[in-house]
């Protein structure tokens, strides 16, 4: 068994939008995430989540307050086939950028399936494929704050 995994993830609004990585799915669709990642041996997650920002997206991301701690358990999901050994545990940032930063295309060192990074309306979310799949409804409702999600998609 691997040893569990901490990620660093951003919530970046710009009124009713959402910075989200694309990614290919490696079958000719896209699927969404959050920018951010791997937490590194003696890293802060505040600094965890600024480093994998600056490396996926390009950008430079203040650091807010943690809106959501989330589990994922490998064997429990959709992709037990390839990631079963997987335990990591999530926390969502409420992070801000400077109101005229551009956002390029992608990041100068995204994950292997990054494709892209793009600004995403909420009201898209239930036509896109994002992981995970909760964030959606809490997403929509903005202020509703539930910190501990557990082992979910």
């Amino acid at each position: 068994m691997n040893p569990i995994r901490n990620s660093a993830k951003a919530v970046i609004w710009r009124g009713t939008k959402l910075l989200l990585t694309r990614n290919t799915d490696g079958r000719g669709g896209y699927f969404y995430l959050f920018p951010g990642g791997g937490q590194e041996p003696g890293e802060e997650l505040r600094d965890a989540v600024v480093r994998e920002c600056l490396e996926e997206t390009g950008l430079e991301v203040e650091v807010g307050e943690l809106l959501h701690v989330r589990e994922y358990i490998g064997r429990n999901h959709q992709f037990a086939e390839w990631d079963s050994e997987i335990h990591q545990v999530e926390f969502y940032f409420e992070c801000r950028l400077d109101d005229g930063v551009e956002v390029p295309e992608n990041g100068p060192n995204p994950d292997s399936s990054q494709v892209g990074v793009e600004w995403v309306e909420v009201q898209r979310l239930d036509s896109i494929e994002l992981y995970p799949e909760r964030l959606k409804r809490l997403l929509r409702r903005r202020g509703e704050r539930i910190c501990y999600l557990g082992d979910t998609n």
